[in-house]
């Protein structure tokens, strides 16, 4: 059994309890050690809220993530420009040093596998502005990984040496934002994480209990009670099996593989990953599509 290494890349704090937190669980317990999980948020969070100051949200926000990091056993990083600040949220820019912080990001961890939000195929589809400057930004930087030199004036080093960096499998979640045109390859079946998911996104009340109920876009009362919580989570994982018409009660979380990094071949990609949806699927549109893209 090999070590995997999964990053986590989306903009806000509880991005990724959302579409993701189940699979890294599920994976945590298939492998144990082997599996190392990180989780990084690229913006401060201050635009979030509705009654708190923008100073007081990120501080709260950072304090609900890291919570969440230790009931998920995952590692947590911020992203931060190479001066040192944190991308702004709500207006975050594809710039050179966006870039770069993602780069370095990347190449310090080296994951075998990178997650983020899909890029929209279809003007109709809603969109959060910084889930899809995320997604563009990790399909520009996805080439530079294993260039040494792309952004040593942001990070020097010695460029008479250098060594080769992994290029990871690079796989879009799920996003509630572009509802009714998401797409996906494969269907982890989460259901036995359902209870951790809950701990973890119950985690951030200023969002669930405060901020979400109050902006209006997800249809959801605030509540008052884990319970409660619970309650509501299972409906949201209800609808989503509806959109994308999945025939089943269970925690699901969906992903969609790109070729912007490495292309995996079908049976690494099922070895590795936690145990898929029952009935999910077929996986042969995945398998040409990937078979295709490998000899190229």
């Amino acid at each position: 059994m090999r070590l995997v290494k999964a990053l986590f890349v989306h903009a806000h704090f509880d991005d990724y309890e959302f579409v993701a937190s189940g699979t890294f669980e599920m994976w945590r317990r298939k492998l144990g050690r082997d599996f190392h999980g990180r989780v990084l948020v690229c913006t401060d969070g201050k635009a979030g809220h509705h009654f708190r100051t923008r100073a007081e949200t990120m501080k709260l926000r950072l304090r609900e993530q890291e919570a969440s990091a230790k009931i998920g056993q995952y590692d947590f990083q911020l992203l931060r420009f190479p001066n040192g600040e944190v991308p702004r949220e709500a207006c975050l820019q594809i710039t050179t040093d966006f870039l770069a912080a993602l780069w370095k990001a990347i190449r310090d961890f080296e994951p075998d596998y990178l997650f983020c939000p899909p890029l929209p195929n279809d003007p109709l589809a809603g969109i959060h502005n910084d889930h899809v400057t995320i997604a563009e930004a990790v399909r520009r930087v996805a080439y530079m990984i294993n260039v040494p030199h792309a952004f040593t004036p942001e990070y020097p080093a010695d460029e008479t040496k250098s060594q080769p960096c992994k290029t990871p499998v690079i796989i879009n979640v799920y996003d509630p934002y572009m509802f009714g045109v998401n797409s996906f390859d494969v269907a982890v079946d989460v259901e036995e994480a359902f209870p951790k998911i809950c701990e973890m996104t119950w985690c951030h009340q200023s969002q669930i209990a405060e901020w979400i109920p109050w902006v209006g876009r997800h249809a959801m009362e605030a509540p008052k009670s884990f319970d409660e919580w619970t309650v509501e989570l299972r409906k949201r994982f209800e609808r989503q099996n509806r959109e994308l018409g999945l025939n089943t009660a269970r925690a699901v979380e969906v992903f969609r593989v790109t070729a912007w990094g490495e292309v995996p071949e079908l049976k690494t990609l099922l070895g590795d990953f936690p145990p898929l949806l029952s009935g999910g699927p077929p996986l042969s549109n995945l398998e040409k599509r990937l078979t295709q893209w490998r000899q190229l």
